[in-house]
């Protein structure tokens, strides 16, 4: 699939092959030196990789970063930043993520800031990262005061995608993933929708027909959104649904909930909260639930110790689609039309809150 942005586009190549031949032909013949930022959980297939670039006459470093969000810090930046001004990397260099969603967005991001941006390579290796995270140049990392709230738009020369790397994929990571996939149908694709629920436990076989076209349908809808409008002006912002209440629940959890299940409760949120608009129906709200739970998503939380609602408010404020003071949230509407609510009332705020606790 193609993504046509700015620079002329990239693909998005998904199959079950051996990903380290083909990484190779995507970063050209000017590239001297690769620095492979990978996870530990995938480290032989990041040798691999290794091996493969040296044969062609590439020099390669090798870097494991911490597992999820704790890879995302300026503290492990600012390593990888070291680690290539050693090596003298130079603009016609390149990067290689390999791994899941918090190590596309950290190479990315690296990629994206030395000299201005160097070549970059995404090899996502789980679900999540498949179908959201390696795919759109969204890069970033974290801060004490949230999450993604500093990064750079940033598009890799390409996207490898094999799904044979979901076979050893942790079961509840898989299951998170599948938030990713669930909010492209609300949003955009209506067939994943339909999908799911017509084959909850196809969608969850890493060796099924139906995981692979939830995974293609999810990209191809993510890759025609960010053609249309890289740089999040307007119509990109709707791949944040379930996001701002998400990422809340990640930050105030201190990243101990994954990213999917986060979103999973982040869409009811956003579900209860267009009802008290008057967006969604009721029979809208429950399709959300009975979705979401098909696949064994959560869809309601318990908070941790000493947060309240005024803490997630506070969170949500400094979200990256508040205007000022202005919240704004993207929700659907009862003809599955995705779009921005602006400045709801505090009190529909609160109730949206009330209906996401877990109440067990």
């Amino acid at each position: 699939m193609h993504v046509g942005a700015a620079t002329g586009g990239y693909d998005v190549v998904v199959g079950r092959s051996d990903v380290a031949a083909h990484v190779p032909g995507l970063l050209g013949d000017g590239v001297q030196r690769v620095l492979i930022v990978h996870a530990a959980a995938v480290e032989p297939l990041a040798a691999r990789l290794g091996d493969v670039l040296r044969e062609r006459g590439v020099r390669v470093w090798l870097q494991v970063v911490p597992d999820g969000e704790a890879a995302k810090t300026a503290a492990v930046t600012a390593q990888l930043w070291a680690q290539l001004g050693a090596a003298g990397f130079t603009r016609s260099d390149a990067v290689v993520g390999v791994g899941g969603g918090a190590v596309t967005d950290l190479a990315g991001f690296v990629a994206a800031t030395w000299l201005r941006g160097v070549a970059v390579v995404q090899v996502p290796t789980t679900l999540l990262a498949m179908v959201d995270a390696a795919v759109g140049g969204k890069t970033g990392i974290n801060t004490a005061e949230g999450k993604n709230l500093v990064g750079a738009f940033h598009e890799p020369v390409g996207v490898l995608v094999d799904l044979t790397s979901l076979r050893t994929l942790p079961r509840a990571d898989l299951v998170a993933g599948m938030a990713e996939v669930v909010k492209g149908g609300f949003i955009g694709d209506p067939q994943i929708l339909q999908l799911v629920e017509a084959d909850p436990v196809g969608a969850l076989d890493p060796d099924s027909a139906v995981l692979r076209e939830l995974v293609e349908r999810k990209i191809a809808l993510k890759a025609n959104v960010v053609t249309a409008d890289l740089r999040e002006s307007s119509l990109r912002e709707i791949l944040n649904y379930g996001h701002t209440f998400g990422h809340a629940i990640e930050q105030i959890s201190g990243y101990r909930r994954r990213h999917g299940e986060a979103v999973a409760v982040g869409m009811m949120f956003a579900a209860a909260l267009a009802q008290r608009a008057g967006l969604l129906d009721a029979a809208g709200v429950a399709r959300h639930r009975d979705v979401l739970r098909a696949v064994g998503l959560p869809t309601s939380y318990t908070p941790p110790a000493g947060y309240d609602w005024a803490a997630h408010l506070a969170v949500m404020r400094r979200d990256k689609k508040t205007r000022g003071d202005l919240l704004r949230f993207v929700v659907v509407d009862s003809r599955g039309e995705p779009g921005r609510l602006e400045g709801p009332a505090e009190d529909d705020l609160r109730a949206a809150y009330e209906t996401v606790l877990d109440r067990a």
